[in-house]
């Protein structure tokens, strides 16, 4: 197979995630940069005037991925909710709490028409974050109490989880009047370092039942599924895949995920990230070792490299220049290699 030429980034995207031919992979961060990081290049040269991290984006000359993130508690992007963890611990609490949550979301679903045409035209992909069903009832509960719930509350959790889900319904509703996305991350976080914080018992019993819901409306709508999970997934792939998910990100170095394992068991999953974001700082021959780990990955198809999360606040602007370049040489010479290599 050849390689593809002049691709739009919405067909680029479409292509990668299905292992058809590309010109280049995407450029692109899925989850940009800490605050920190962002100060400190500020003392070290980038302009004052960006103030989005998209704006950052394009100065890096990134491509152009528009997020819209529907949080359960503020109706903005910021998904940082540490005014409401913890404050649940049974059904009295969550009903007395309930009004302040699912919030109107109309402005911001107003602001991506805007986009709209930019991505019929292929030269924008929009996408869009939901909060999954480990995320908020933990959110809510913190760790320690959600993971008591799971036997002693059984019907809090359920009651949280699907008024989540008719929560993430309207907001579908109101988005594909407004700007279908290409593809939709929904936010759960429900592994660490040593594998997964939940049974797949307790998957089965409190996740599986509202991805049900939402997953196949996704899918009638030619979004693609993926979860956002950090730590290792590893053992977790095969409960998203029978679900319907798609795909997951960002397979974090640090927590000994192989991307090229769950690859040959699970040759049908997408994945993001996976690019340690540890060596960042290391030089120019350890980001390009790193690459050169990530070639057979990247020539699997399927497969898109980025920062394993957030870019430190330790690595300088001139580190991430660096960084930059060679993404720019690693994923062009991936896309050089057509569809998903027989090896």
């Amino acid at each position: 197979m050849e390689k593809r030429t002049s691709m739009s980034h919405v067909e680029r995207f479409r292509a990668v995630m299905s292992c058809q031919p590309v010109d280049r992979l995407p450029r692109w961060e899925w989850a940009m940069w800490w605050d920190e990081t962002i100060d400190n290049w500020r003392r070290q040269g980038l302009p004052e005037h960006l103030e989005s991290v998209f704006d950052i984006a394009d100065y890096f000359d990134l491509d152009p991925y528009q997020q819209f993130w529907f949080s359960t508690t503020d109706a903005t992007i910021d998904a940082v909710q540490h005014h409401v963890e913890g404050i649940v611990s049974n059904m009295d609490d969550y009903l007395k709490m309930r009004p302040k949550f699912f919030p109107d979301h109309s402005q911001a679903i107003e602001s991506m028409a805007a986009w709209t045409e930019r991505q019929a035209r292929g030269e924008a992909v929009v996408w869009i974050t939901l909060e999954g069903y480990f995320w908020f009832p933990r959110t809510l509960m913190g760790f320690t109490k959600i993971s008591l719930a799971f036997y002693d509350q059984p019907e809090l959790l359920h009651r949280i989880n699907q008024d989540l889900t008719d929560f993430n319904l309207r907001i579908l509703d109101q988005v594909e009047k407004t700007c279908v996305p290409t593809f939709a991350t929904i936010a759960e976080d429900m592994s660490y370092n040593n594998g997964p914080m939940i049974s797949e018992q307790h998957f089965d019993e409190f996740i599986a039942p509202y991805y049900r819901q939402i997953v196949p409306r996704l899918l009638e709508q030619d979004i693609i599924p993926i979860v956002d999970t950090d730590g290792d997934v590893t053992m977790m792939v095969p409960w998203l895949l029978r679900e319907g998910i798609k795909g997951v990100l960002p397979l974090e170095r640090q927590a000994g995920v192989d991307g090229m394992a769950i690859r040959r068991q699970y040759p049908e999953i997408c994945m993001v990230g996976h690019f340690n974001k540890m060596v960042m700082d290391k030089g120019e021959q350890a980001i390009r070792d790193e690459f050169e780990r990530l070639m057979p990955l990247m020539k699997s198809g399927g497969f898109i490299p980025s920062v394993d999360h957030q870019t430190p606040p330790h690595v300088t602007i001139d580190q991430y220049r660096l960084y930059r370049r060679l993404l720019d040489e690693y994923t062009a010479a991936a896309g050089t290699l057509g569809g998903r290599s027989s090896g």
